[in-house]
């Protein structure tokens, strides 16, 4: 399974900015898929997640409001829709999926938020 993300960017704050990650190179639907980022000299967060189903998802409590994960029922993409972003939403996003554990991962895409 190969995660390719795309989307990021710089945006002044207050903007928005969505991103994509598409997964391939399996046959069945993924059964977690999930946005983490990382800014600079900070741990990796976890920011939002989504099922198969397209109808549990997930977030970190500075996001809630503000992000949106979107993943249509049986597809292997996912989408973070990211509203009024701040400074602090500065970071490497980072894809990830699996069945039981996130066992793939893509190699993350910078999203600057500067005015």
């Amino acid at each position: 399974v190969q995660l390719t993300e795309s989307g990021g960017g710089l945006v002044q704050p207050g903007g928005s900015l969505r991103l994509s990650c598409a997964a391939s190179g399996s046959r069945s639907s993924i059964n977690m898929m999930a946005w983490l980022r990382q800014g600079p000299g900070q741990q990796r967060d976890l920011v939002a997640t989504a099922t198969s189903g397209g109808d549990a998802t997930t977030y970190m409590d500075s996001v809630k409001g503000r992000f949106t994960a979107v993943r249509e029922r049986g597809s292997n993409t996912l989408f973070l829709q990211m509203n009024n972003l701040q400074p602090e939403d500065t970071a490497i996003y980072i894809c990830a999926a699996g069945w039981g554990t996130y066992d793939y991962w893509g190699p993350g895409i910078q999203v600057t938020v500067s005015s």
